[in-house]
């Protein structure tokens, strides 16, 4: 039977817009996220370490912006990557703002936004990002289309899909992935399934340069090497999946974004305010990078990756993001998008609310349990860095100031560094006259962050759950776990109900 003339236009039609929107979804860039576990900022070849071997990356950071001013929002796992994919301040996810808890379940994650423009995401790896079933309004759209495994047999570093996953894509959309590594997260695992062929050898602990918090002994090298083994197997996964990209012909359209969650789990980094936890290396490519190679100083938070990634997709910003987007950073390095970027230290195994603000060069604490030490998480306390920490203390042998600050109790409540002249913040200027005026322009730039952002300090905060100095469980139980579990920061306010950006 011939068709009717106006049902074959329609018909061709249908086919022109059907080849349209297939093409424009084609063109539209890509995004991988690639995260690291429990890496500082300067463990990277590319950002000054001495000793890591990061060959690959080393090698992205040419071809695209290396950041040397990006900060986190939180130097803990869960709470980071929270804020990472909602664009949010931690306190501002609801109870996520604490170690292993979920994100207030109307808010949306810049993942599911892409995915409600089209786009196919997709994670592997370590994942740690939950959200609650108590929204009071319909639930935003799910952050991933597929969730991979993060291990096999032989490896157990969290990135054993992310080959499957970018082979496995459909491929008619245009992509997101978010690759997780557990990399460098403790107990070292890369040791027992090294190969040498692929990372090179081992890093050898009698050649280290220690980080100065450290006391020099041979248990603290050995356990410094095994975490420099992790960050170069890490290293090594990245360069897989940049050949890959490569090879199926969509490097040059995807935008890769490399960044830790926090400090490394050694003293002074990890959960810590100061930069060895919560600065962070940021690398991004991608097309519209007008400078490969270049570094760029401006001040940068976690939290602008998102509204970014939305801007690069075409996708309406969400009005929950309260970062900013870096677009302005790739095609001028001089630009500036943010005067400060704020950071927050909630729960992460025992007692603690802190907060801090930088614009830059200066970086101001505010404690508000200064009675505790910040001696680091628990996996970090357990650690045979930490206790040779210890021991040198209690033999009364002399402790440098900085390997003395991971002990001290009671804290300054106020802290005042120059980044810039004090790179490992080792000498308070809090209160000094010299730098009352710098003092006084922080506290009253924190205080107002923390107004219009529904910060609080609550009556009670959640309790230890470990011990502070073998790092050993209490083992409360599940029951008395959940029993002394403290509402969020900011739980008056609701603040997870709050979208401004506090400045």
């Amino acid at each position: 039977m011939t068709p009717h003339p106006f049902a074959f236009c329609l018909y061709l039609l249908a086919g022109t817009l059907t080849l349209n929107v297939t093409t424009a979804l084609a063109e539209r860039p890509n995004f991988v996220i690639l995260i690291a576990d429990d890496v500082s900022y300067n463990d990277l070849g590319c950002f000054g370490s001495l000793d890591a071997r990061t060959p690959r990356i080393n090698a992205l950071a040419m071809e695209g912006l290396r950041f040397s001013n990006a900060f986190l929002t939180a130097s803990s796992c869960s709470p980071s990557r929270s804020s990472i994919i909602t664009g949010r301040y931690p306190h501002n996810n609801g109870q996520a703002a604490e170690l292993h808890q979920a994100i207030s379940g109307h808010l949306p994650s810049f993942t599911g936004t892409l995915r409600d423009n089209g786009y196919f995401t997709c994670l592997a790896g370590k994942h740690h990002m939950t959200w609650d079933d108590a929204a009071t309004v319909a639930a935003p759209t799910e952050p991933f289309d597929k969730v991979f495994q993060p291990n096999n047999k032989g490896n157990s570093g969290g990135h054993a899909n992310w080959i499957n996953a970018i082979e496995q894509r459909p491929v008619n959309q245009p992509f997101c992935f978010w690759f997780a590594s557990l990399d460098a997260h403790r107990d070292w695992d890369s040791d027992q399934q090294w190969d040498e062929a692929s990372y090179g050898p081992m890093h050898e602990p009698d050649r280290l340069h220690l980080p100065p918090a450290f006391v020099d002994t041979p248990e603290t090298r050995e356990d410094f090497a095994s975490y420099l083994n992790e960050v170069t197997r890490f290293d090594h996964f990245v360069g897989r999946v940049i050949d890959r990209l490569k090879v199926e012909g969509v490097f040059d359209n995807t935008y890769i974004f490399v960044l830790a969650d926090n400090g490394r789990p050694f003293p002074r980094a990890k959960t810590r305010l100061h930069d060895d936890g919560m600065q962070t290396y940021l690398i991004a490519t991608g097309p519209k990078i007008q400078r490969p190679g270049a570094v760029c100083d401006s001040l940068v938070s976690v939290i602008d990756i998102a509204p970014t990634i939305t801007q690069l997709a075409g996708a309406e910003k969400p009005e929950s993001f309260q970062g900013e987007s870096m677009l302005p950073l790739f095609e001028d390095l001089t630009s500036t998008i943010r005067p400060y970027a704020f950071s927050e230290h909630n729960w992460h195994d025992y007692e603690s609310l802190a907060r801090s603000v930088r614009d830059g060069r200066w970086l101001l604490i505010k404690n508000f349990r200064p009675q505790f030490a910040m001696q680091g998480p628990a996996d970090s306390v357990r650690s045979p860095t930490h206790q040779a920490l210890r021991s040198a203390a209690a033999s009364a042998e002399p402790l440098t100031p900085i390997q003395a600050d991971v002990l001290a109790a009671p804290r300054p409540e106020t802290e005042l560094y120059d980044t810039a002249g004090d790179p490992h913040q080792i000498h308070n200027l809090a209160d000094d006259p010299k730098y009352a005026v710098i003092q006084s322009r922080l506290l009253s730039t924190l205080r107002t962050w923390r107004e219009k952002t529904g910060d609080d300090i609550p009556e009670k905060i959640t309790p230890d759950f470990f011990d502070r100095d073998t790092g050993d469980s209490l083992h409360l139980g599940k029951a008395v776990a959940d029993q002394r579990r403290q509402p969020y920061p900011g739980n008056r306010h609701r603040a997870d109900t709050i979208n401004h950006a506090g400045f």
